[in-house]
């Protein structure tokens, strides 16, 4: 009679065992995933400042992810933000056109659109000779103030 409780116990351990392993990953997890980043149409709110743009953000474990379309949905370029820096991601058919600047660009040329702008980024796109240019501006050079300090 033993061997059929030490069976039991080993058979309950076990099944706990795979039940924390199948939940770690859950634990893990510091915000919902961000979804649609690369898609044509993805599922979130279209905040471009510009009718002839379409801009998505996603955010994730503090980290902004700002997708730039055009009006036909094909994605030209996106951009990561964290700190008060930024990457460009290498995606989209103007991935090769995207300059950063860490500081509040005042040359501008004149003809540049902003098509996305809040209290940290803003985004200017620039149209000659058949292709397009992204310049992205960090507005927030302090990294407390810019979200990634610690709260």
């Amino acid at each position: 009679m033993s061997t059929t409780n030490g069976s039991g116990i080993k058979m309950a351990v076990m099944a706990g065992v795979m039940a924390l392993c199948v939940a770690l990953p859950v634990f893990g997890q510091t915000a919902a995933p961000a979804t649609g980043l690369g898609q044509a149409w993805p599922n979130a709110a279209d905040v471009s400042a510009s009718p002839n743009w379409h801009v998505y953000v996603f955010r994730l474990n503090g980290i902004e992810y700002i997708q730039i379309n055009d009006r036909n949905g094909i994605v030209h370029a996106a951009i990561a933000t964290a700190g008060g820096t930024s990457i460009v991601l290498p995606m989209g058919t103007d991935a090769q056109h995207v300059t950063t600047d860490e500081t509040d660009a005042a040359s501008k040329p004149a003809s540049a659109q902003t098509i996305y702008k809040d209290a940290a980024t803003s985004i200017a796109a620039t149209q000659s000779h058949g292709m397009t240019r992204f310049e992205v501006t960090l507005l927030c050079q302090d990294p407390y103030n810019c979200g990634a300090g610690i709260q």
